[in-house]
């Protein structure tokens, strides 16, 4: 397994704790109350996705031959990046044209959990 993606999961696991934090304290009192449900979600995901690097290092461990979980893995980060990301900037700048960008985030996340599922049952 890549052991880049478990430092890559430990940094944007703090990184949403970080956000989360921001989200609830800071951000509260600057934005309405539907773009801090964006925020509160693009933390949730992006939190989710964090722990699911360590996931995607477990079932390579489990499968040292395929390059399945590793492409999970840096699928994930794709999909927080542009999924949680997109979600953090509309929220911060109000520029909802973003929300057309947040779903190919969301099919790098599939992709990533679908990439597990494969690997799982190759056995490979």
């Amino acid at each position: 397994m890549d052991k880049k993606l478990m430092a890559v999961g430990a940094l944007l696991g703090a990184l949403g704790v970080a956000l989360g934090a921001f989200g609830a304290h800071g951000l509260k009192p600057m934005v309405t109350p539907d773009m801090l449900a964006n925020f509160e979600t693009g933390v949730r995901y992006h939190m989710l996705h964090a722990l699911a690097l360590f996931a995607a290092d477990a079932v390579g461990a489990r499968h040292p031959n395929s390059r399945l979980p590793a492409l999970a893995g840096w699928l994930f980060v794709a999909g927080i990046v542009i999924f949680s990301g997109s979600l953090y900037i509309m929220a911060l700048t109000g520029l909802r044209w973003l929300g057309a960008i947040t779903p190919i985030g969301g099919v790098a996340l599939v992709g990533g959990w679908l990439c597990l599922a494969v690997a799982a049952i190759r056995r490979s």
